[in-house]
């Protein structure tokens, strides 16, 4: 009987030191060296949102829910090494083009009317019209020269009528070089009437969509001015810069930061420094589906490049890493029921949605990959 009453108190004791001791902290809650992230906790249980005086933030369930919180266990992994290269968007040479009058003159409107920035286009279309303006005295000197063609061209059509009127009477010859003579002063006449209203047309060089147009009606411009740039909204390149020569020799794949369903095939990079640097030129291409890419020519962007070397860490999304209140990357590890702790890591991004923790973080520690950022503003 003694025995069996023995057996209940042990029994009895043993799920009250569960329940108040090591039931509150998490099989993860440790620091990268093994050491116990709870040791130091304050010993009050605040049953509302709360920062405790260690940095921890008390979250109870309901408000876990209502957030959004979410866990998962961070086993340590390997994975590629990468590097954030700085970069822009640039036209493909072969899907853009540029619109530029060869000679100065007024703007007139195409048939269609002018185009404007964001209108499709077809390869030939014209765009809008230069009429061709001269000096005065140019203007006085084609006109005098297009009077003086026309009288000629008036005797030489009664010469050719009037040997033709003799046949017989004079050599073919004759009448043959008269011809020839009429037919070259009418046409020296066509041309200087034609150059003396010109017009040229602007033209596009490819389909696509006008990404500029700088004109309007009477506009005067100059010759070679850019009026009209053409691309096509589903072809671009990105040109990222980096100072190491080899680096091209070691990526693998790349993308960009700000856009996850936009994929780079590296094209090759420039043997001579501009502006300090090396350019590495990538071609986009975009998920099945889509039909225009999502930024726009000249936009800077972020190029996440993996390289074929492979580094050990733990992969965790993006945004399981918020900002410390010493704007330091940290991640939050649960180390108990209804408590978090935050802890400061170093990251390298993979791509645009994970990111490789290099440092501060051990192995199988349940790590917030869903409200972290609410939890980080909790005071």
């Amino acid at each position: 009987m003694r025995a069996m009453l023995d057996r209940r108190l042990w029994i009895a004791a043993s799920l009250a030191a569960a329940l108040l001791g090591p039931a509150f902290a998490a099989p993860g809650a440790h620091g990268p060296d093994g050491e116990h992230l709870e040791e130091g906790a304050t010993t009050a249980k605040p049953s509302a949102l709360a920062r405790l005086p260690d940095g921890s933030v008390n979250v109870p369930k309901l408000a876990q829910r209502r957030i959004g919180v979410r866990t998962v266990l961070a086993p340590q992994t390997e994975a590629a090494v990468t590097v954030e290269l700085p970069g822009r968007v640039i036209v493909d040479p072969n899907a853009s083009g540029r619109v530029q009058p060869v000679h100065g003159g007024r703007i007139e409107a195409a048939a269609d009317g002018l185009a404007v920035a964001g209108q499709r286009v077809r390869k030939g279309q014209v765009l809008a019209y230069v009429r061709h303006h001269a000096e005065p005295y140019a203007q006085a000197g084609q006109e005098s020269l297009h009077a003086e063609l026309k009288a000629g061209l008036i005797q030489a059509e009664q010469r050719v009528a009037r040997l033709e009127g003799l046949v017989g009477s004079v050599p073919q010859k004759e009448i043959d070089a008269a011809r020839v003579e009429r037919d070259s002063l009418r046409a020296r006449s066509r041309s200087v009437q034609a150059s003396l209203g010109a017009r040229e047309a602007l033209a596009a060089p490819v389909d696509g969509v006008v990404a500029r147009a700088d004109v309007s009606l009477g506009q005067i411009v100059d010759a070679r001015e850019t009026l009209f740039e053409v691309v096509d909204p589903a072809r671009a390149l990105v040109e990222a810069s980096t100072i190491d020569a080899r680096l091209a020799d070691r990526i693998a794949s790349a993308a960009v930061a700000e856009f996850p369903d936009v994929e780079l095939e590296l094209i090759g990079a420039a043997r001579s420094l501009r502006d300090g640097s090396l350019p590495l030129t990538f071609r986009v291409r975009q998920a099945p589906g889509h039909d225009a890419l999502p930024f726009a020519i000249g936009q800077p962007v972020t190029v996440v490049a993996s390289l074929n070397e492979r580094t050990k860490g733990i992969v965790l999304p993006s945004r399981a890493v918020v900002r410390g209140a010493s704007n330091l990357s940290v991640v939050w590890i649960k180390a108990g029921a209804e408590r978090f702790v935050p802890q400061p890591v170093e990251v390298r991004p993979l791509d645009a949605e994970t990111v490789l923790v290099t440092a501060g973080l051990g192995a199988d520690n349940r790590v917030v990959v869903e409200g972290a950022a609410l939890i980080a503003q909790i005071r």
